[in-house]
């Protein structure tokens, strides 16, 4: 599976899970693993113990989005170890680590010239050049643009398909989405609310807490690190103990020990003493208020990846 200067490796389902290692995978995740993945019957089949699991057991690392590239490793026994390289990690300077099954990728023809059509909405529908259905894509998938007219033509791993103009925003680059604000970033998380929590989750099927400060982030021309542990090292440093200098849109960070130990969960400042997050497992996206909480005596740090001039309270 190596691939030329003019081919790329991408994912060629809606959603891809990013496995820690192949033996990782459980019976319970075979709509996960299958070659034509069915993530709702995945997320359906899986009791509240089976989801806890995912994190306990360190099974899953994070997921890719539909035409997503990956470097290639090797493969064996039908899984490859792939570097997502639109997704920086500590883990791997190239980008983030992980196994997925080898029938979830496709070599495709490098196809940048007109840039990406990034889906804006939760989900999109693309459809085969004579109208059919072909598939439904997550928020935040970018695919290479072919033609721009009343619809958008594009390349995909299942040859040219078709989206509604209205449902994507056309960028130069993955990483060149208009910068947003602050306010734009905790409003979009907002279209989130009710989203299930998925350990390594990384689409609108489901989010952790660093895949929905990534996503919101990535969608308003920021590209940050996908775990919360390197996220908390990048953007410009806010005082935690500062209250009235914190921003809506900032991110908030969470040690344990109160405060003191290791980072283990982000949300975004939301304004008012309140924050949106991606709770756990079990749970779902919701805004809180901080007071009373335990996040208030583990909050650790703060960071801002916006223009102060750009953003109001």
């Amino acid at each position: 599976m190596l691939q030329t200067e003019s081919t790329a490796w991408v994912c060629s389902v809606p959603v891809a899970t990013v496995w820690t290692a192949p033996e990782k995978a459980r019976p319970v995740d075979a709509e996960g693993i299958a070659e034509h993945p069915n993530i709702n019957n995945w997320l359906k089949s899986m009791s509240q113990e089976d989801n806890q699991d995912l994190v306990n057991g360190n099974r899953i690392q994070t997921q890719l989005l539909y035409g997503e590239p990956v470097l290639i490793e090797e493969v064996v026994n039908d899984w490859a170890k792939i570097i997502a390289l639109w997704q920086p990690c500590q883990k791997d300077e190239r980008g983030y680590p992980g196994w997925v099954p080898a029938s979830q990728l496709k070599e495709v023809e490098n196809l940048t010239e007109l840039g990406y059509a990034r889906v804006k909405h939760n989900k999109a529908q693309l459809w085969t050049e004579d109208f059919k259905p072909l598939k439904v894509v997550s928020f935040n998938t970018m695919l290479p643009v072919k033609e721009i007219g009343e619809f958008i033509r594009l390349q995909t791993p299942d040859g040219d398909a078709l989206v509604m103009t209205e449902a994507v925003e056309i960028v130069s680059a993955y990483s060149q989405s208009p910068k947003g604000s602050g306010v734009d970033i905790a409003e979009l998380g907002a279209d989130f609310l009710d989203l299930p929590y998925l350990w390594a989750g990384m689409s609108s099927y489901g989010l952790d807490c660093s895949g929905l400060t990534y996503n919101l982030m990535k969608a308003n021309g920021v590209i940050i690190s996908r775990d919360a542990v390197d996220q908390v090292l990048e953007g410009f440093e806010v005082d935690p103990s500062a209250a009235e200098s914190w921003h809506i849109g900032d991110l908030l960070f969470f040690a344990h020990e109160e405060g003191k130990g290791k980072i283990h969960h982000v949300g975004v400042y939301y304004g008012n003493g309140l924050m949106l997050h991606s709770p756990k497992p079990g749970k779902s996206v919701e805004i809180i208020e901080l007071a009373g909480t335990k996040h208030e005596v583990e909050l650790c740090a703060i960071r801002r990846f916006t223009e102060i001039e750009d953003r109001e309270d």
